[in-house]
């Protein structure tokens, strides 16, 4: 397995957001989380990313317990993000954004631009390929040199992944992708997604938009109140008397 929480916990004070979670995810796959608000989804991705500390329990990434490392050693060894909230630089063109979300791939340093060594230079030509193929790739060509601000919703949302992309991670966490957008744009969406698994990228997304889980993902786990009540392929969750009572509001 690529990732593996076993027995996950995070509580804030009294309240337990994530309860005692074990949940793995095979690499090369897409796995979808979901769950009615509140239900702890966020919250684990922040756990994995180690955006947050845990209360208790591991995290293994590859084999190696990542429990304890900081974000950016999680971010080097191939764990990347989007947030439900789209977080761009709003007043850096799409190229720029990308630009930066190349950065962690490279090795200058301060030295570097200084001098403007020659390894400044190879490294800043090569971040400029890369991230325009990376901008094609999402379908933004046209829109390298606008404004993230001045974009769409939902080309925001591709800018977005190709951020978090560009690095080329083994490990794509997306956080609600359609949120805010249509059902039109959302397919759109799933056929990104579709993409980026081909390229060999391993995709865990929380999701509310049905349509998208079921289709993308061939595992669900389901959470409630931190709690997870179903761990199974789209059929099974489909089926699962605990997730319609508990998610779909079915008794």
């Amino acid at each position: 397995m690529l990732l593996e929480a076993l027995r996950l916990r995070k509580a804030f004070g009294g309240l337990c957001a994530v309860d005692e979670v074990d949940f793995a995810v095979e690499a090369g796959s897409i796995t979808g989380i979901i769950g009615p608000n509140g239900a702890g989804k966020t919250t684990f991705f922040n756990l994995i990313s180690r955006a947050l500390p845990v209360t208790s329990g591991r995290i293994m990434f590859d084999g190696e317990d990542v429990t304890n490392l900081q974000p950016h050693h999680i971010a080097r060894r191939g764990v990347a993000r989007t947030f439900q909230a789209t977080t761009l630089f709003g007043d850096a063109t799409a190229l720029e954004n990308v630009l930066v979300g190349y950065r962690q791939r490279t090795s200058s340093g301060v030295w570097d631009a200084l001098v403007r060594s020659a390894r400044l230079a190879r490294e800043e030509h090569e971040a400029h390929a890369v991230a325009h193929e990376t901008l094609a790739f999402v379908g933004l060509t046209d829109s390298a040199e606008r404004l993230a601000r001045d974009l769409t919703q939902e080309q925001q949302k591709r800018l977005a992944m190709a951020l978090a992309i560009v690095a080329r991670p083994r490990l794509l966490l997306l956080d609600e992708p359609s949120a805010g957008i249509n059902a039109d744009q959302t397919r759109g969406l799933i056929a990104l997604v579709e993409k980026i698994a081909a390229t060999g990228i391993t995709v865990l997304l929380i999701e509310h938009q049905m349509q998208m889980v079921m289709h993308l993902c061939r595992r669900i786990m389901v959470l409630d109140y931190g709690k997870k009540i179903a761990d199974g392929t789209p059929e099974e969750i489909r089926n699962d008397p605990a997730v319609l009572e508990a998610y779909l509001g079915h008794k």
